[in-house]
């Protein structure tokens, strides 16, 4: 058995520093109260942008490049220490991190952001980064495209791990590709809520036969900054609820163990056993004896494109001949 803890609070909106200060204090928390694992919301650092879901298209453009803007200030760079209190904290607290962030290109162009959620292990190091490979309808105003090449399971001390991030979940062959892999944990941070969205993480928990860790994202109109451009046009009562979270820890099989916690600010604390996979898997192993790989195969291709590639060798230049051209 080992302890997991999914945070459901409010992030600090578009102040990565704030943010990362307020996880910190999370994870201490989680772990005084003895969990191994700590789960984070869809872009907790610095925050989901929301607005996609307000704004009118092709209308609000210089709003929306006002809220792109701000938002591009405060992405996390993975190529940079932004996240270096985060991973020095995992270390002293020997915890694992699952953390969303939107994650700013560091390598081509170094602009376009990215729906990223990033493991980090309880030796500080970064585990895996894998980017949403599809952002749903407005997002794509805002994310890039993801690749598989962090498609991948991790072992930890709370078992196998894998995670997709909000609607990427109701891509089957993406799950297929995380249940081949003998995945023990399924962690879904997530901006969707109610209940459509429990029935897709119970068919989840019942289809790979798996542990599923869905955690929600906290928000109200009084968590957005003052100053947050077309707050007043787009969030005009403080007390609404943006997003009322609706974190839940759901057994191999769909049966509901912990939450969801609703319009709660809190720790979500829950006992799970990564090893009741197998007993759960003797009657249904969709990528084991239940596949039938003679009629259906499924090819995932982990290699990351790059867009450019550079020619560092020496120039051949013509050999100028010994014999004068003709006049």
């Amino acid at each position: 058995m080992c302890r997991v803890a999914i945070v459901q609070t409010a992030p600090a909106m578009l102040d990565k520093d704030a943010g990362i200060r307020k996880a910190v204090t999370r994870l201490e928390a989680a772990a005084n109260q003895g969990a191994v694992l700590v789960v984070f919301s869809e872009t907790f650092l610095p925050g989901y942008p929301a607005w996609v879901w307000r704004l009118r298209p092709g209308a609000d453009w210089q709003l929306s490049e006002a809220l792109y803007q701000r938002l591009t200030t405060q992405a996390i760079d993975l190529a940079t220490d932004d996240l270096l209190p985060l991973c020095e904290a995992a270390r002293r607290l020997q915890l694992t991190v699952v953390l969303g962030v939107v994650e700013r290109d560091p390598d081509y162009g170094r602009t376009t952001l990215y729906n990223t959620v990033v493991i980090i292990g309880p030796d500080g190091s970064m585990l895996n980064r894998h980017r949403k490979l599809m952002p749903t309808n407005p997002e794509r105003m805002v994310w890039g495209l993801g690749d598989a090449s962090g498609l991948r399971v991790v072992e930890t001390a709370a078992g196998r791990l894998g995670s997709l991030i909000c609607w990427e979940n109701y891509m089957p062959l993406a799950r297929y590709a995380l249940y081949a892999q003998g995945m023990q944990v399924h962690i879904a941070p997530t901006y969707d809520t109610g209940e459509g969205w429990l029935g897709t993480l119970q068919h989840i928990a019942r289809e790979g036969r798996c542990w599923v860790l869905g955690c929600g994202h906290l928000l109200r109109g009084r968590d957005l900054p003052e100053d947050l451009p077309g707050r007043e046009q787009l969030y005009p009562d403080p007390e609404e609820w943006i997003n009322p979270g609706d974190s839940v820890v759901i057994e191999p099989g769909g049966r509901v163990a912990a939450g969801p916690l609703h319009e709660e600010d809190g720790l979500l604390i829950h006992d799970i056993d990564p090893a009741q996979t197998a007993v759960a898997r003797r009657a249904l192993d969709v990528t084991g004896h239940y596949a039938r790989p003679d009629i259906f195969q499924l090819r995932v291709h982990r290699a990351t494109l790059s867009p450019v590639a550079f020619d560092e060798g020496e120039v051949s230049r013509p050999t100028p001949s010994a014999t004068p051209p003709p006049d």
